[in-house]
């Protein structure tokens, strides 16, 4: 039903929604990137370590990149650094048009060690040895 002055709520709350899904799109896009949100086709990282494994995570659309970053916005809804095991599939359609479908893995990693102190300890057992 129309309201007289606000017009359809429906049509409000949708629209609300779609800048929504536009800004998750937009964050995840900043924080691929910036390096903060890696995103690899391996099963893990080298020199980091899975410390939690979140869940699949998948990302659908008629456009790659809202596909990935789709994708990508849902891993870090659910709170992950990263996402490992990476792949990416297009359909191709009659008309023309294609479809990506787009998953991986969602971790959680080991906190890195900061490079002083491996440095420091490799120092100081050289110097003793």
């Amino acid at each position: 039903m129309l309201s007289l002055f606000g017009g359809d709520k429906k049509s409000r709350g949708g629209r609300h929604e779609e800048l929504k899904k536009g800004a998750r799109l937009k964050n995840a896009k900043e924080m691929f990137f910036s390096g903060k949100f890696p995103v690899v086709t391996t099963p893990g990282m080298e020199g980091r370590k899975v410390r939690k494994v979140l869940g699949l995570v998948s990302g659908r659309g008629f456009d790659s990149e809202c596909a990935f970053y789709g994708l990508t916005a849902s891993a870090i809804d659910i709170g992950a650094d990263a996402i490992i095991g990476y792949q990416e599939n297009v359909a191709f359609h009659p008309d023309g048009s294609r479809y990506f479908s787009c998953y991986g893995t969602a971790v959680i990693l080991e906190r890195e060690q900061p490079i002083s102190s491996a440095r420091k300890s490799i120092g100081v057992k050289s110097l003793m040895h």
